[in-house]
């Protein structure tokens, strides 16, 4: 009997053993089925510029100094154009004018004017008339010469022609300008404030705006620098969005989709995790980049992610690599790397 039992123990020792090493293998297969994936912080940076040429004349801020969307930055010598400003403002008020005159027309006393000229020439017609009437009578009678009756027939015909004149002219006035010269004056007038709003435009570039909240990375220009259009003073480190670059193997693309929730983890903070959630899956299969270390091989085809992350803060640095866990992953305690 005493033997029996000591058999018994044996089995059940036995059994016991084979237990645990079923759990083992049970919940090692199942972390090396858990999704891991590795990638960089990709922090967005702009290179920030004037729009317009001219002398830097006042920088704000320096390298590592945060800015909120909208602060001035720095600011050119204005001056140059706030002339070419006064100037566009000066030709628009004289074009308006201009085109006011041709939509009004004449004055009331112009046309008076040329009336009365009209009736004072026809009373010119009328009496140079009578002296060629008169003269043709005596010139019958030989009362005067040839000279004098030709000389009172082209009285006449000057007095018609001066009093025609008149009467076209006094027809202009009273028609007033053409469609056409009104609008001639209306495209002027366009071009106008065309020319000033551009030229308003160039005062207002040269200011430099901070376009978003960010940190100053690089301050490349000094007080006093004569740029040209478009050069580099400040690069601004955008604070928000803050992606993670990660790349999945085609085998494990079933299993994220745009959406999914994961935890990002980096060597510096050990207490605890970054939230996010997958924001895009590249269509394109690509060769896995020499800075991204994963456990397959790096010749292998992989699919580029980017990753949102949702609460970023000081701690995430560009180019910082990073581990990246489904949400769903983090309840296996043999889950390797980082704990949950």
């Amino acid at each position: 009997m005493p033997i029996v039992k000591k058999i018994i123990a044996v089995i059940v020792i036995l059994i016991a053993i084979a237990g645990l090493v079923w759990l083992y293998i049970t919940h090692t297969a199942k972390s090396d089925s858990a999704l891991t994936l590795y990638g960089n912080v990709d922090i967005r940076e702009v290179n920030l510029g004037f729009r317009v040429a001219g002398k830097l004349a006042k920088l704000v801020y320096d390298e590592g100094d945060q800015v909120k969307i909208g602060e001035e930055l720095a600011r050119l010598d204005d001056e140059p154009y706030r002339n070419l400003a006064a100037s566009a403002a000066a030709q628009l008020m004289s074009v308006r004018t201009r085109l006011t005159l041709r939509e009004t027309g004449n004055r009331p006393q112009e046309i008076a004017q040329a009336g009365a000229l009209v009736r004072e020439r026809e009373a010119t017609a009328s009496n140079a008339k009578l002296l060629l009437e008169r003269s043709e009578k005596t010139f019958d009678i030989k009362g005067i010469s040839n000279q004098d009756r030709d000389n009172a027939e082209a009285g006449l015909r000057e007095a018609e022609a001066r009093l025609a004149s008149a009467r076209e002219n006094l027809s202009l006035l009273e028609a007033g300008f053409r469609h056409e010269d009104k609008a001639q004056a209306k495209a002027d007038l366009a071009q106008a404030e065309a020319a000033l709003a551009s030229a308003e435009l160039q005062v207002k570039d040269s200011i430099l705006l901070a376009p978003a909240d960010g940190v100053i990375l690089t301050r490349a220009q000094e007080a006093g620098a004569i740029l040209q259009a478009g050069a580099t003073v400040f690069t601004l480190s955008l604070q928000k969005p803050v992606w993670v670059r990660a790349y999945v193997h085609e085998t494990e693309l079933g299993r994220i989709h745009p959406g999914s929730k994961v935890e990002i983890y980096t060597d510096t903070r050990k207490d605890g995790h970054y939230s996010g959630q997958i924001g895009f899956i590249s269509p394109r299969a690509e060769f896995t980049p020499k800075t991204v270390e994963t456990t397959q091989l790096r010749t292998a085809l992989v699919y580029r992610l980017r990753i949102v992350v949702d609460n970023p803060d000081e701690g995430l640095r560009q180019g910082m690599p990073v581990t990246i866990k489904l949400a769903g992953d983090r309840q296996n305690p043999f889950l390797p790397g980082p704990p949950p």
